[in-house]
């Protein structure tokens, strides 16, 4: 869908480009539009590039705010490549673990914990905005399922 809307953009502009010149008097050449970035397949619009600020995780190393970058892993997280190696198999399987729990999911009443992670950036092409924590059973299950990622946190 976003590479036929930026596809039709571009011809768009390229017929009012070439139709402009005729309808003035002015024969001065009009400027070349600029080309726009044409997006990839679907799920493939970008590389992965996630910001990870992990608070009151109860482990020092773990705590602050990381840079992931995917193909080729790099960045500041402490373990770039099996994080992205994570997010891959993740994709592979159709899964979006930054998705919130549903509102009516039942979830055990267990606390795991004060740490919270806040994840922002790219990922499989969407763009992230998401809050992990550790208040209930499915919000541990998510946060686990996000691991390496996400530290390890007991």
């Amino acid at each position: 869908m976003l590479r036929r809307l930026a596809l039709t953009a571009v011809v768009s502009l390229a017929v009012l480009s070439a139709a402009a010149p005729a309808a003035t008097a002015d024969s001065r050449p009009l400027p070349l539009p600029i080309p726009l970035p044409l997006p990839g397949p679907e799920g493939e619009d970008g590389p992965t590039r996630l910001t990870i600020t992990v608070s009151d995780s109860g482990d020092p190393s773990a705590e602050g705010t990381f840079e992931l970058r995917c193909d080729p892993a790099g960045g500041t997280h402490p373990v770039a490549g099996r994080a992205c190696g994570r997010l891959e198999e993740l994709a592979d399987e159709g899964e979006n673990p930054f998705a919130p729990v549903p509102a009516d999911m039942p979830c055990t009443m267990q606390y795991g914990g004060p740490a919270t992670a806040r994840v922002t950036g790219t990922w499989d092409g969407r763009s992230i905005d998401a809050v992990f924590t550790r208040t209930d059973g499915c919000e541990i299950s998510r946060w686990n399922n996000l691991r390496p990622v996400l530290p390890n946190v007991r």
